[in-house]
């Protein structure tokens, strides 16, 4: 059974392995080995710290064979983004250019840098290998929606609105057309080695070499505007579960790849919203029709899974002894639960 907690050091192996996966380049996922022990012991310090509002803390969670002990993807979520420097994206904006005496008036589409994210929880760091995706639909929305049900949990750590910036489109080579088409000219630096640079979008160099005027839209190549607002294939996945749980795309695009950014309020996500805290008991459970996920109410031993059970559970969820131990749960205790909808038809 695949199941979602917290990272520990003992992960860094296999963490590491997961950022040197091909597919598109994770500044949040750092292939480096002392970058992620300590985004992992940044994780830990803010499972274990008491807190009243959220702050600077990341919390990055992994998801686990039961049976292997293999880890097959990892997410995190970060309380408040920007916490020290303002976090960039691009505003999708227009533009009214008019004149009376000639009789025109023209609406232009138009890029405007923005931090209206800044202070805002991000998702982030999502990864789940090709072969679980195959083999377990659920897997990704695993996954990515623990952490929205983590979050409603312990809201005192989240801010009430949302977002997730995806990776947008490169080729086989890593390049992006949009940053060649936009950022290469202000930088003068290959695509990947920004990414890693840019440490999150919250770096005072980008708002000192990107254009503060507005950027339009029909003056950039084609290939630049074509993937405006597209995730990456490997990043599909994440764009439907996010879908799913209720965040909207459109308003604004990521700064250099212009891969989509997702935004939303959290306790209107499903997951959060549709949720609720129950009683639990050990026993056998007959097949149910829908899947939910379940998850205790800890932090540093936070633990979330996928159950089959009944579109309405009764009050008191009985729940196979399998699940109980990987919860680790007693007789008795509380557990939050959510149904796992919007899933393709």
């Amino acid at each position: 059974m695949l199941f979602v907690r917290p990272g520990k050091p003992s992960d860094l192996e296999e963490l590491e392995h997961m950022a040197r996966e091909t597919g598109p380049v994770l500044h949040s996922l750092p292939p480096d080995h002392q970058r992620l022990a300590q985004h992992v012991q940044h994780s830990i310090d803010s499972l274990e710290s008491d807190i009243e509002y959220p702050g600077e803390e990341t919390y990055l969670f992994v998801l686990e064979d039961s049976v292997t002990g293999r880890l097959h993807g990892t997410a995190s979520i970060v309380a408040m983004a920007g916490f020290s420097e303002p976090f960039y994206v691009f505003r999708n904006e227009v533009v009214v250019h008019a004149s009376r005496a000639l009789k025109v008036n023209h609406r232009v589409h138009a890029l405007v840098l923005s931090h209206e994210m800044t202070g805002r929880t991000r998702l982030t760091g999502f990864y789940v290998d090709h072969a679980t995706q195959q083999h377990s639909a659920l897997a990704a929305h695993l996954l990515s929606r623990a952490r929205i049900l983590f979050a409603a949990q312990h809201r005192e750590r989240f801010t009430h609105e949302i977002f997730a910036v995806l990776p947008g489109i490169t080729d086989a080579q890593g390049h992006s057309p949009f940053w060649e088409g936009v950022g290469y000219k202000f930088f003068k630096r290959d695509f990947k080695q920004m990414e890693i640079e840019s440490g999150g979008r919250s770096r005072t160099f980008i708002a000192e070499m990107m254009p503060v005027d507005p950027l339009y839209v029909p003056l950039l190549s084609e290939d630049a505007q074509r993937v405006m607002g597209e995730p990456h294939t490997d990043a599909l996945p994440n764009y439907e579960c996010h879908l799913a749980e209720g965040l909207e795309p459109d308003k604004f695009v990521d700064i250099f790849d212009a891969g989509p950014v997702l935004t939303g309020v959290l306790d209107v996500c499903q997951s959060a919203r549709l949720g609720s805290v129950r009683h639990a008991t050990r026993g056998k459970v007959d097949a149910g029709s829908m899947p939910w996920l379940v998850s205790n109410l800890y932090t540093t031993d936070f633990r979330c899974v996928i159950v089959m059970l009944p579109e309405t559970p009764p009050a008191t969820l009985t729940l196979p002894p399998e699940v109980f131990d990987l919860l680790d749960i007693q007789e008795g205790d509380l557990v939050r639960c959510a149904p796992v909808g919007g899933l393709p038809a």
